[in-house]
């Protein structure tokens, strides 16, 4: 476990940034390029505490598989050129692939499409001692679904059930899925890393200027920043109507790469710390077969 001083310091980083009751929030509220206070000299402080996050993480995941109670679940969502690849390779450098599932969820098949919207996530779902990540998430359904509704007739449902009210249907949904998740073992974060649309547009010209970038980019992302204001809208309020207590949103600055993966680390940190993990104790009959096993080693 952390030490008390290590406890208060991640918590008072991360706090600001964390989303429990999303009735009040406001995007606005949290600016892109926010850094907590902390100047660019601190990008090598930073470096270093990521650093001890990342080993602190691989002990507590070889805890997580043993124990076989608990599964964490990180849900990254982002505009393009947010950094979610970044930050998912840098924040997760230190974990055991063999303990560790990535699933990216880009636009749903014929298949996916003939069923509902949770299932194609509910498969990549993490089995108890595991960490999963999701790259994007079954919240696309409540963004660019929403966003291009068009995208909304290709999933055939029955005209009956496609109302006014389906985003709140839908919200409610996840809410739902998230709770009963939550409620058998499986530890739910949930990150919006927040890029401005200057930022974005500055990490396209970037891409565009590196031709080892170049097979990052493609014109429909570019196309996208025309609807960026619909996708702020869309996020803003997908946040207010599924943050709580048991899966929180972190909202997080991501206009300076550096602060974005410390936040996404701190936060890992302090939620998985709080599951208070160790490694089975070994009863008597496991002891005396464990000495039985030494003591044909000691022969052989």
């Amino acid at each position: 476990m952390l030490d008390r001083k290590t406890e208060k310091q991640l918590d008072r980083i991360v706090r600001p940034y964390r989303i429990t009751d999303g009735k009040r929030f406001r995007l606005k509220d949290i600016r892109p390029g926010d850094t907590h206070g902390l100047k660019s000299e601190f990008k090598t402080q930073a470096k270093e505490l990521l650093e001890r996050g990342v080993s602190w993480l691989a002990d507590e995941q070889d805890k997580l598989y043993a124990q076989d109670r608990w599964s964490v679940l990180l849900i990254f969502q982002a505009m393009d050129a947010a950094g979610k690849d970044g930050t998912i390779k840098h924040v997760m450098s230190g974990i055991n692939p063999q303990g560790c599932q990535v699933s990216s969820f880009k636009a749903p098949s014929s298949e996916e499409l003939d069923h509902d919207f949770l299932w194609r996530c509910v498969k990549a779902l993490p089995e108890r001692g595991r960490i999963g990540i999701f790259n994007r998430s079954y919240y696309e359904e409540v963004l660019v679904v929403r966003v291009h509704e068009e995208l909304l007739a290709r999933q055939k449902l029955p005209a009956t059930r496609v109302t006014k009210k389906i985003w709140k249907e839908r919200y409610q949904d996840i809410s739902s899925f998230e709770r009963y998740l939550a409620r058998y073992g499986t530890l739910i974060l949930k990150f919006f890393l927040h890029v401005s649309r200057n930022e974005q547009k500055k990490r396209f010209l970037e891409r565009l200027d590196d031709p080892d970038k170049n097979w990052k980019f493609s014109t429909a992302d570019a196309m996208e920043r025309n609807y960026w204001n619909n996708y702020m809208a869309a996020y803003e309020d997908l946040i207010r109507h599924t943050a709580c207590a048991n899966a929180p949103w972190y909202v997080v600055p991501a206009d300076n790469k550096w602060f974005t993966r410390l936040i996404v680390a701190a936060a890992i940190v302090d939620e998985i710390d709080k599951l208070d993990l160790a490694y089975p104790m070994v009863d008597k009959a496991k002891r005396r077969e464990l000495a039985a096993v030494r003591r044909l080693l000691i022969k052989s």
